[in-house]
């Protein structure tokens, strides 16, 4: 038997495989759920509609919650509501929200918290299953996973577009980064840069943003906040 020590990244992920999945279109849900089982997930649920989920969550309790935004019966704003409903009454279940559009109003509600355990991302994502796969995975560890076009959509309309104008086409790229969850060498790995280069990157934000150095961790929080702020 080994002696190695197991990472405790694939113990919270050996433990934390239960799956609930909320899609009205029959193909999509059990195309997800076909998917995430061959990735080692386990599927406690594929309903079809928002009461069923919330009941199915209720009961259940799974470790992650995949819902789409629009369900019966009318096929507006559903699933994010029910999603809304998970975090603020099961604050421990993950949820991904799946939607083919960006529902400014809810998507702002859902990301204004706090964002550990939660991923806004858009269907075409899934069809590139090994990146959905891993952004599910970052949710289930707490991270978060937001589409790079949510955030610009909300971008758009944020209160405080005027602070972010002034940050530098890659200070915005880094800042996208840190809102999906990504750490500074995860930044680092996909701007091909150094971390050392991502850490200067970040330090200008937080000036240019206003965020005083006494406030320490929580500098890239706030920043994340500003970004994705309506």
């Amino acid at each position: 038997m080994s002696d190695v020590p197991s990472d405790p990244a694939d113990d919270t992920m050996r433990e934390a495989t239960r799956v609930v999945i909320a899609d009205d279109a029959v193909l999509l849900r059990d195309g997800l759920a076909r998917l995430l089982e061959e990735s080692g997930f386990t599927i406690v649920a594929a309903v079809s509609n928002a009461d069923d989920l919330l009941e199915v969550v209720g009961d259940t309790a799974p470790d992650l919650c995949i819902v789409d935004v629009r369900m019966p019966p009318t096929f507006t704003d559903e699933g994010i509501r029910a999603a809304l409903t998970i975090r603020a009454e099961h604050p421990d279940v993950a949820v991904v929200v799946l939607s083919h559009y960006v529902e400014e109003r809810y998507a702002s509600e859902l990301l204004a918290g706090n964002t550990a355990g939660v991923g806004y991302l858009l269907k075409d994502r899934v069809v590139e299953v090994g990146e959905f796969v891993d952004s599910v995975r970052r949710v289930v560890a707490g991270g978060s996973a937001i589409d790079p076009e949510v955030v610009s959509q909300i971008l758009n309309r944020s209160r405080r577009a005027r602070e972010l104008e002034r940050l530098t086409p890659r200070e915005r790229e880094v800042l996208a980064e840190m809102a999906e969850g990504y750490s500074n060498r995860g930044i680092a790995e996909h701007l091909v840069v150094s971390e050392g280069a991502v850490e200067k990157h970040i330090s200008s934000i937080f000036a240019k943003l206003g965020f005083d150095p006494e406030e320490g961790a929580h500098r890239r929080v706030l920043a994340v906040l500003t970004y994705l702020s309506r």
